[in-house]
């Protein structure tokens, strides 16, 4: 397939489910945050040096593609299991075993559970884990622990259930424990319905199998005939699922996949500075290197706003989470901050606060504005020489974008 052909195909901006084919034969699944993008990316220069030989050996071979939409990315994701389980694509699993994949289960208990589990602690032929652990449902397989974690986490919110690593007791002190534990978090009321949690159960199995549209069909049901009924209560309950369910916030997910988009095989670095004269004029920046070059398409200005005078810390903390709202662009492989501790800290907490988890490697300048030191680059995986360049880079353009903008002032006057 060439890059030519996407066009007759009229991918949406919007997530969904790709299907790579060969015929009727599916070559490789793929979920995307944006379609047309994400789709796109298959045919950039670069594809060898970011996914691999296999893939481009998949994109080559492929004449064919098929797409599903999903309200959601949480959706995109279980969808993505589902028909990777169906048709078990040979550019998915190739290289692999059922031991190296993910799956979320649903245990055979009288309270069930949902656990994540790698395949190799499963017998597949007796649902049983390792220790003996019977279960009713496997969904997956899911590529990502990361991902497959943070979607269980937003189903959570809005069907609760027990993922505790031990069996929910169904009498005794130790059951009324653990649901106090999780009334007290905000995920059952006082009283435990067990009638109630397994018909959450089923609402949950749909969810994981990919059946989302099936689930809103049930939710909508449910409260229409609730409220004929005069169930007040349970309309509003199904009412209130299912507008979470259209609105889930899966801001994470867009941004874990963002963040291995990005990381397959470029070093990606996003460095910022700022520069102001007198207090005027501020403007902060981000540049972006990759691999030792910079991507200057790719660079940002931001006229910092609210900033008294001189205001390093505050001016840093605004461009930063000002940048962390575009959730459209790839985030880095690490994060360049021009300064000491303070500044490392200040970025730390400000994509801590965003719940963004990024390396932030800082430089400190001498006298003269050189580099005298380099803070983290070994943990965050990226060379000295590198966050050097970024951060040169980086003051570079906000010099020259601060000349811009105290000449265009000058010229008004």
């Amino acid at each position: 397939m060439q890059l030519n052909e996407l066009a007759k195909f009229n991918l949406p901006d919007i997530p969904g489910v790709y299907l790579f084919k060969r015929g009727r034969k599916v070559l490789y699944v793929g979920k995307a945050t944006s379609l047309r993008d994400r789709v796109r990316s298959y045919f950039d220069d670069g594809l060898i040096a970011t996914r691999g030989p296999r893939i481009v050996d998949m994109v080559t071979k492929a004449d064919r593609l098929t797409y599903e939409t999903t309200p959601t990315v949480l959706e995109a994701l279980v969808r993505e299991a589902a028909l990777i389980k169906r048709y078990h694509p040979l550019a998915n699993i190739e290289g692999k075993d059922d031991s190296t994949f993910l799956y979320a289960c649903i245990t055979q208990e009288a309270i069930p559970r949902v656990l994540i589990l790698r395949g190799k602690d499963i017998n597949f032929k007796t649902k049983h884990t390792h220790n003996g652990q019977k279960l009713k449902a496997l969904y997956g397989p899911f590529p990502s622990f990361t991902q497959l974690r943070e979607g269980l986490r937003i189903i959570r919110r809005i069907f609760p259930f027990f993922d505790t690593e031990k069996p929910v007791i169904a009498h005794g002190k130790h059951h009324r424990a653990k649901l106090e534990f999780n009334r007290q978090i905000g995920q059952y009321p006082h009283t435990f319905n067990a009638k109630e949690y397994r018909h959450t159960m089923r609402q949950v199995a749909l969810l994981l199998s990919g059946r989302g549209k099936e689930l809103r069909m049930m939710l909508k049901k449910e409260m229409q005939i609730a409220a004929k009924d005069e169930r007040f209560e349970e309309a509003a309950e199904a009412r209130k699922a299912l507008s979470a369910l259209n609105h889930v916030q899966d801001v994470s997910l867009i941004r874990d996949e963002r963040l291995v988009e990005s990381a397959k095989g470029i070093i990606r670095i996003e460095a910022y500075d700022t520069a102001h004269l007198a207090g005027t004029n501020a403007i902060g920046v981000m540049v972006v290197v990759e691999n030792n070059t910079p991507i200057k398409k790719d660079y940002r200005a931001f006229h910092i706003r609210g900033v008294q005078k001189n205001d390093d810390i505050a001016s840093l903390r605004e461009i930063l989470s000002r940048r962390l709202k575009h959730l459209e662009w790839p985030l880095p492989k690490a994060i360049v901050v021009d300064g000491g501790l303070v500044q490392k800290r200040t970025a730390e907490t400000v994509l801590a606060e965003a719940g963004v988890v990024v390396p932030v490697v800082a430089v400190v300048k001498d006298e003269r504005h050189r580099p005298r030191e380099v803070i983290g680059a070994h943990r965050a995986g990226v060379t000295e020489v590198s966050v050097v360049l970024a951060n040169s880079e980086s003051h570079r353009f906000s010099l020259a974008r601060h000349r811009r903008a105290r000449s265009k002032n000058l010229h008004k006057a």
